[in-house]
This record gives structure tokens, C-alpha cells and sequence, in this order.
């Protein structure tokens, strides 16, 4: 079985982001089904400006809003490419924008 794709999970979007992220924005659970946690991740992605360049903690700072494990929510944007590392700073590397 061949790993799911950013553009497969996004079939799917509005009711993933429903069902994981509270009125208050946060999420209830970070999911462990791959696809669905492919579109919680491109979501948050949405909260780094492509070409910025962040530290580790104005990274967990903007994980920690949206759950208590900002280091697995950093490390699994890491995996999935949504942001890249080098030397401590991160930047934006992949997801979808809003237009």
C-alpha cells in the first residue's frame, strides 16, 4: 500500500478540520490516522509565512496553541515536510496557502 499523499488527505478537509479542531481552535487529539493527520498538519502549517525563518521557540509557541505537545506536532511537521530545520531555525517548506 503506497503512503497517502497530501492531495489524498485533502479530499477530505473540511470534515477532518471539524472533527479535530474545537471552536477555540485547538486540537481535541492529534490524529493517528496518517491521511487525517496530513490535513491537521497542513493546517497548522498555515501559521508560518513561506521565506520567514523561526526559531525553536516561536515554533512551539505557535504549536503549543493548538495543542500541549508542541514537540510532536514540530516533529511531525518536520517528518511530513511541512517545515524544513537546519541549525536550530525553521521555515516553511510545503502545504497548501490560502488564497
Amino acid at each position: 500500500m503506497s503512503r497517502p499523499t497530501l492531495t489524498d488527505a485533502l479530499a477530505h478537509r473540511d470534515v477532518v478540520v471539524r472533527a479535530f479542531i474545537g471552536a477555540d481552535g485547538r486540537l481535541s487529539s492529534i490524529p493517528t490516522k496518517l491521511t487525517k493527520r496530513l490535513v491537521i498538519l497542513d493546517h497548522i502549517a498555515q501559521s508560518f509565512e513561506p521565506g520567514v525563518r523561526y526559531t525553536e521557540a516561536e515554533v512551539n509557541e505557535v504549536m503549543h496553541r493548538f495543542h500541549t505537545d508542541h514537540a510532536a506536532l514540530r516533529r511531525y511537521l518536520v517528518e511530513n515536510e511541512f517545515l524544513e530545520r537546519a541549525d536550530g531555525v525553521y521555515w516553511r517548506a510545503g502545504g497548501t496557502t490560502e488564497t
